[in-house]
């Protein structure tokens, strides 16, 4: 079987044609650095490369929350000033520098624009953030707290993150106004005369002279704010006060200033509560508010009146201690009659009449002439103590017989005796015994008819009997004590 010849067609090996190379990108160095000036990175963006400027842009916002929240100094705005300039280089040389000269407007106009509007608003809350710290640097200059804290309370994060330390230097002033504020409030309290509160405010002034440095004028009005509500309305509050403020120890800075204030407040302040602590019958606390001003202050004007104000309270002391002494009762007299104490108002014993407290003869004394005995301790000048009485002088002896019974015919001599009274005489003004003996009351002697009681029947009269006295018999024998 024949078969036809094989034929195999050959064509000519043409090579294929190349691929064209890549039009490498153009990028404008000047438009990239423009766009890094902004801090957000846009320069990177721009060259598409988006991880770097995540990685830089997170960068960025985490030193500017270290700035703003941890390290608010000048030294830290320096490293993010560096790192700025470091960005804006290395857009610079990543976009190819001087050896690729492109030049793109509408990357430079994006870019311009977003840095324009970046550090427009950086200068813009700077220049706010220099006028705040203005009204803030007068304010600690003149202790104006309301004006610094009303500049303070515009101050947002964008003040914050144009001039950290400046705001932060206001957040000490924020701080500094408040702690002020809370020792005002204890400060006021302590016009009062609270000790604890006292305290507690001049530790809080003295905590922000110690803390914060730069507020010592502010510290100085609130300090002289307190002292400007002295001496207030009550005088025993003001004294009281600058009781504290004399006892307080000096801690060597302008607290000590507070000192000044006693001289000025104390003197009419003690007299004050002393005058007042007389009405409510404190007398004993009144004598000491005079005392003490005669004790610190001598040679003072109220001198004379603190004297006068010592005197009349120890006197209004006596008088209620005599007062209690003549009320309770020992062994049915009055307890004055074993202790004794003095009433310095009291007037002298001497001649004339001298009204009396009268105990343990009101038989007699009931018929005293008016103005002779009296009730009152404040207008007494003696107080007799009388005892149990007695058979004093005899004055004749004359005798009797029963008209009736066994002793009928019986003669009796009976002794007529004048009444004896033991009296223990005081004078009130110094408290001291000056007459210890008997009142004899003179009287009619030897009646034609005598009576007498007995226990038993047809007993004989007594042989002793008291003379029988009349009213002017009784004024005369007191008259030798109350009027001599």
């Amino acid at each position: 079987m024949d078969y036809p010849p094989y034929q195999q067609q050959y064509t000519a090996y043409q090579p294929p044609e190349p691929e064209p190379a890549p039009v490498p990108r153009s990028h404008d160095p000047v438009a990239v650095a423009i766009g890094n000036a902004s801090l957000l990175s846009v320069g990177y963006f721009m060259l598409g490369r988006i991880r770097l400027a995540i990685v830089t842009l997170v960068i960025t916002v985490g030193l500017i929350a270290l700035l703003v929240t941890a390290v608010p100094s000048v030294a830290f705005e320096i490293l993010i000033l560096l790192w700025w300039l470091v960005v804006i280089a290395h857009g610079w040389f990543l976009a190819g520098g001087r050896a690729r000269g492109v030049v793109r407007w509408p990357q430079r106009a994006i870019a311009l624009v977003v840095t324009v509007l970046v550090l427009l608003a950086f200068g813009l809350l700077r220049f706010d953030d220099a006028n705040i710290g203005q009204t803030v640097a007068q304010a600690r200059q003149t202790g104006n707290c309301g004006q610094a804290m009303t500049a303070l309370e515009g101050v947002w994060l964008g003040n914050r993150i144009a001039d950290a330390p400046l705001t932060a230097d206001g957040d000490l002033t924020v701080q500094a106004c408040q702690r002020l504020d809370a020792a005002r409030t204890k400060l006021n309290t302590g016009l009062t005369g609270n000790a604890n509160a006292l305290k507690a405010g001049f530790d809080g002034l003295g905590a922000v002279l110690a803390d914060l440095p730069g507020h010592e004028k502010m510290v100085d009005v609130a300090l002289n704010g307190f002292l400007a509500g002295l001496p207030g309305k009550d005088p025993c509050n003001a004294a009281a006060v600058t009781d504290w403020l004399r006892q307080r120890k000096p801690t060597h800075n302008i607290l000590d200033q507070s000192a000044a204030v006693i001289p000025k407040v104390a003197p009419d302040a003690l007299v004050g509560c002393g005058d007042y602590l007389m009405t409510v019958n404190q007398w004993d606390t009144a004598r000491k508010r005079y005392q003490q001003l005669l004790d610190q202050f001598p040679g003072h004007a109220l001198t004379a009146k603190a004297q006068d104000g010592v005197t009349k309270a120890t006197q209004a002391i006596e008088l209620a201690n005599v007062r209690r002494l003549l009320t309770d009762t020992t062994n049915g007299q009055p307890t004055y009659c074993s202790q004794p104490a003095q009433y310095s108002a009291a007037p002298p014993y001497g001649p004339g009449l001298n009204p009396s407290l009268i105990y343990g003869t009101d038989d007699y004394a009931q018929v005293l002439p008016p103005g002779w005995r009296t009730d009152d301790p404040a207008k007494a000048v003696l107080v007799i103590c009388a005892g149990t009485t007695d058979y004093g002088d005899a004055v004749q002896t004359c005798p009797y017989t029963a008209e009736t019974g066994i002793f009928s015919n019986v003669p009796t001599d009976v002794t007529f005796h004048k009444i004896a009274i033991p009296v223990k005489v005081y004078e009130l003004r110094t408290g001291k015994l000056i007459i210890d003996r008997s009142l004899q009351i003179s009287g009619a002697s030897c009646p034609d008819t005598i009576h007498w009681n007995s226990a038993l029947n047809d007993s004989p009269p007594p042989k002793d009997m008291y003379v029988s006295s009349t009213q002017p018999d009784a004024v005369n024998a007191f008259a030798t004590v109350m009027n001599p």
